[in-house]
C-alpha cells in the first residue's frame, strides 16, 4: 500500500512540477534529416553530423515544485563540437508544436553560422545570430515569435538577487537586440546560482569563460547511448584502479552471529547483474568508463588477432602501401596504410546454386538488351546495300522535279559498343554477420548478390572486376580479387565468392584508393566503381568518426580526379547522416531491407550505365 500511494505521489508530483508541453513535443529523430539539409545549405560545415545532445546538470535555480519532485536539474543544450552539430532530443518547451520545430531550425540555422573564437559565450551567439538574420531576413520573424515564447518562460529579474538578476537582465537584452551586450556582469555572491540554460542558444563543450553551467569534468569522451535506447550520457574514459586489496577490517570475535541468528538471505555475487544499475547511471553526471580485463575475458574472449598462417587466407606478395588523409591537418599522410591482396584457402569451384538460376536466367535476358549488336542506318551516302525507301523517295522528287542530290541511298552497317568496365568493392566488415532476415545473414546476401550481378553482366559483354576488403587497423587492409578484369567469371571464380566471410573493420578509404587503381588502368571510356556498404568506416584505432568519413570522401574526390564515377549502395539506417557529405546527393542509395540487394543492384547497374 506505501509503495502504491508513493507511485502516485511521484506521478503527481512530477507532472505538476514539469514545465514542458508533451502533446507538443517534436522529436529530433524526425527532424534529423531535415536539419542536416538545412544545416549544410545555409553554410554549415558539411562534414558534422547530427546528434542528439548529452543532458547535463545546470545549477540554475528551480520552482519551488521542481525541488519538491527532484526534478529540472539536467537540459540537454545544443552545441558544436568537431564532429557534430548536438541537438536535444526532443523540444517541448511550448505549447504550440510549430514553436518547437521552429526552435530546431532556428538551432541549425545559429550553428551554420557559429565561428570558433575565444569571446564570451553571450557574445559569440550574438555575433551569429547577427549574422545569421542579416544573411536570412525571412527569419526574423520566426526568431521574434521564439524570443517572445522564451522570454515568457524565464524568471523574472525583479524576483532574483541583484547579481542572478543582472545576468537575468543581460541574457534578455541580447536576445531582444543581439549584438548590445559585451560581457555578462560577473556573480559575486558564493551562494549565487547560474543562469537558467537559453534554448536559443549555442552551449560550448567545456566551461573556458563560458556557459553559465558547471560541468564536472573538462576531458569527455562522446556521449554513450542508454541500454534502452532512451537518451544519451556523458561519458569519460579512465583506468582502471590498480588497488586491488580490500580494506582491513577490525572487529571483535564476539560480534560474529551466532548459529541461532542466522538468516538466510540471497546476497548478490560480483559477477551478478545489478538491477539498480540503469537508475543509477541516469542519475550521475559523466560516466566513467574503463576496460576490466579480468572478468570479462573469465567468461567471454573475443580476440580480433589475425589467425595463425596456416589457417589464414593466402597473401598474394608483399603488401601494397597507401596514403591516407587526415582532416585535421588537411594533407594526405604518404604509406600510412598497407593493403594485403589475399585469396581464400578454402575456395573451390562450384556452379551456381539452383535456387539462384531462375533469378539469373531472367536478369541474362533483361540485360541481353544491353548487349553490343549491329545496327542499320539508313539514308546514308554509301553502304553496302541500297536504301529502297530512300530510292522511292528519290525517284518521286525526280518526277516532281525537285532532285536534291545530297540524298543517301544506301544503307550502312555499323556496330553499337559498351566501352565500359566496372569495379563491385564489397563491405566483408565484422556487421556482415549480423542476420538479414529469419533466413540469411547480411554475408549470405551480398554472396548471391555479387553471383547474380556477374551472370548479369556476363550477358553484356562488359569488363568487370569483383573485389571484397576488411581491415584490422592500418596495418592490415584485407583485399580479395574475386574475380579480375582479364580473367573470365567461371566455376573458379563462383568458388571464390561462395568462400567469402565476415573479416574486421571497414577501413574504406584504402579500400577505394586500390580499387580505383585497378580501374584506371582500363582502357574503357566509362568506369564505374559500386561500393556495397552496410555501415560507416570504423576500425580499431583513429579512422572512426569524421576521420574515416573525411578520408573516404578524399578517396572518392580522388577517384572522380581519374574520371571514375563512384556509387554507393548501403543497407545502414543511419547514413543519410553521412552519406551526401561522402558521395554527394547522387551518390548513394539506401536500401530498406538488405535482402533487397540481390534484385537491386544489376537494375541499379542498368540505370547508372545508361545514363
Amino acid at each position: 500500500m506505501e509503495e502504491w500511494v508513493g507511485g502516485l505521489w511521484d506521478r503527481f508530483i512530477t507532472k505538476a512540477a514539469s514545465r514542458e508541453y508533451p502533446a507538443a513535443a517534436v522529436q529530433l529523430k524526425d527532424m534529423e534529416k531535415t536539419l542536416g539539409m538545412m544545416f549544410r545549405a545555409l553554410g554549415g560545415d558539411p562534414g558534422l553530423r547530427v546528434q542528439q545532445a548529452v543532458a547535463e546538470r545546470h545549477g540554475a535555480r528551480r520552482g519551488f515544485l521542481q525541488r519538491v519532485a527532484g526534478t529540472g536539474q539536467r537540459s540537454a543544450q545544443a552545441g558544436l563540437d568537431g564532429e557534430q552539430l548536438r541537438l536535444p532530443e526532443r523540444i517541448a518547451l511550448f505549447a504550440d508544436s510549430s514553436l518547437n520545430r521552429d526552435l530546431y531550425c532556428w538551432l541549425a540555422a545559429l550553428a551554420a553560422h557559429d565561428v570558433p573564437s575565444d569571446e564570451a559565450w553571450i557574445v559569440r551567439n550574438q555575433r551569429a545570430t547577427v549574422v545569421t538574420l542579416f544573411r536570412y531576413p525571412g527569419l526574423q520573424a520566426r526568431y521574434q515569435r521564439l524570443v517572445e515564447a522564451i522570454l515568457a518562460s524565464r524568471p523574472s529579474p525583479q524576483l532574483l538577487p541583484a547579481d542572478e538578476a543582472a545576468q537575468e537582465k543581460a541574457v534578455r537584452e541580447a536576445l531582444l537586440n543581439p549584438g548590445a551586450v559585451a560581457d555578462l556582469p560577473l556573480l559575486r555572491r558564493s551562494s549565487a546560482r547560474p543562469l537558467q540554460p537559453v534554448p536559443l542558444w549555442l552551449y560550448p563543450l567545456v566551461d573556458s569563460e563560458g556557459p553559465p553551467r558547471r560541468l564536472e569534468h573538462q576531458e569527455a569522451a562522446e556521449g554513450v547511448e542508454s541500454k534502452d535506447g532512451e537518451g544519451r550520457h556523458k561519458a569519460q574514459r579512465t583506468e582502471m584502479p590498480a588497488e586491488k586489496n580490500g580494506i582491513l577490517l577490525l572487529f571483535r570475535a564476539e560480534s560474529l552471529m551466532s548459529w541461532a541468528e542466522y538468516v538466510k538471505v540471497n546476497r548478490s555475487q560480483d559477477d551478478d547483474p545489478d538491477t539498480n544499475a540503469a537508475q543509477a547511471a541516469a542519475d550521475m553526471d559523466t560516466l566513467s568508463v574503463a576496460q576490466d580485463s579480468e572478468r570479462v575475458a573469465s567468461r567471454v574472449r573475443f580476440d580480433l588477432d589475425l589467425p595463425a598462417a596456416a589457417e589464414d587466407d593466402l597473401p598474394l606478395g608483399p603488401g601494397i602501401s597507401l596514403p591516407e588523409w587526415d582532416y585535421r591537418q588537411q594533407a594526405l599522410k604518404p604509406d600510412y596504410c598497407r593493403l594485403q591482396p589475399m585469396v581464400s584457402r578454402q575456395a573451390e569451384a562450384v556452379d551456381l546454386p539452383e535456387r539462384l538460376r531462375p533469378h539469373a536466367r531472367r536478369l541474362r535476358s533483361q540485360f541481353a538488351a544491353l548487349a553490343p549488336i549491329r545496327r542499320w542506318l539508313k539514308a546514308q551516302p554509301e553502304g553496302v546495300a541500297p536504301d529502297i525507301d530512300a530510292w522511292v523517295r528519290h525517284q518521286a522528287d525526280c518526277l516532281a522535279g525537285t532532285v536534291n542530290g545530297q540524298d543517301g541511298l544506301y544503307l550502312a552497317q555499323v556496330q553499337q559498343e559498351r566501352d565500359l568496365a566496372c569495379l563491385v568493392l564489397a563491405d566483408l566488415s565484422l556487421s556482415t554477420d549480423a542476420w538479414a532476415s529469419d533466413e540469411q545473414k547480411v554475408i549470405d546476401v551480398i554472396r548471391d548478390s555479387l553471383m547474380l550481378f556477374a551472370e548479369a553482366l556476363g550477358a553484356t559483354g562488359d569488363r568487370f572486376s569483383l573485389c571484397g576488403f576488411s581491415s584490422l587497423k592500418r596495418g592490415q587492409v584485407r583485399f580479395h580479387e574475386l574475380k579480375a578484369f582479364d580473367r573470365p567469371y567461371d566455376a573458379a571464380a563462383r568458388g571464390r565468392v561462395q568462400a567469402i566471410k565476415p573479416g574486421y573493420y571497414t577501413r574504406l578509404g584504402a579500400a577505394i584508393r586500390h580499387g580505383s587503381r585497378q580501374l584506371a588502368r582500363q582502357p574503357s571510356r566509362q568506369r564505374l566503381l559500386l561500393i556495397l556498404s552496410d555501415g560507416k568506416p570504423h576500425d580499431l584505432d583513429i579512422y572512426e568518426g569524421r576521420y574515416g568519413i573525411e578520408d573516404t570522401r578524399q578517396s572518392i574526390l580522388e577517384a572522380r580526379e581519374q574520371g571514375i564515377r563512384a556509387f554507393c549502395v548501403t543497407i545502414d539506417k543511419e547514413g543519410a547522416s553521412y552519406l551526401p557529405h561522402v558521395f554527394g546527393a547522387n551518390g548513394y542509395t539506401l536500401l530498406r531491407r538488405p535482402e533487397e540487394l540481390t534484385t537491386r543492384l544489376p537494375m541499379l547497374y542498368a540505370q547508372l550505365t545508361r545514363e
